[in-house]
Order: C-alpha cells, then sequence, then structure tokens
C-alpha cells in the first residue's frame, strides 16, 4: 500500500462549468512517477498508479478504447 504524500495539488476533472462538489475524480501527479486518483465524495480513498500506466490509460480514453461504457445505458445508474 502506497501512502499518499501530504502537499499534492488535487486537480478535479468535471465538465465545464460544474459546480458544487459533484461525483468527479480528482488526479494529483506525485514525485516518483506516481498519479494519485481520488472521488470528491470519498477523498479519504485514494487509488495509486504509475505515470506510465495512467498515460496508457489516457491515451486508451482518447482513442474511444472505453466507449462503450457509455454507450446504451449509464454504467453507474443501470438505465
Amino acid at each position: 500500500m502506497t501512502d499518499t504524500p501530504a502537499g499534492l495539488t488535487w486537480t478535479r476533472a468535471a465538465p465545464e462549468n460544474a459546480e458544487g462538489t459533484g461525483p468527479w475524480i480528482e488526479i494529483a501527479f506525485a514525485p516518483g512517477g506516481l498519479v494519485h486518483l481520488r472521488g470528491t465524495g470519498d477523498p479519504d480513498t485514494v487509488v495509486t498508479t504509475t505515470a506510465e500506466k495512467w498515460k496508457v490509460f489516457t491515451q486508451g480514453v482518447v482513442a474511444g478504447e472505453f466507449d462503450h461504457f457509455t454507450d446504451a445505458h449509464d454504467t453507474a445508474t443501470g438505465n
């Protein structure tokens, strides 16, 4: 388990003009090539990955590799 360093700068990934705490994801890049992710609704729960894995994931998002999760219904609610 990786401890989350203090003093990270968290960047919120939310739609433009979004207000409130929302169900957003926040991302922080840390020394040592680590990337930390947390949900705004539960900021004490942090997922840590490497910068290399984060880069590959974001490339997959841009390439549309995860679009099927948003097609047909909302995966979070099942609607």
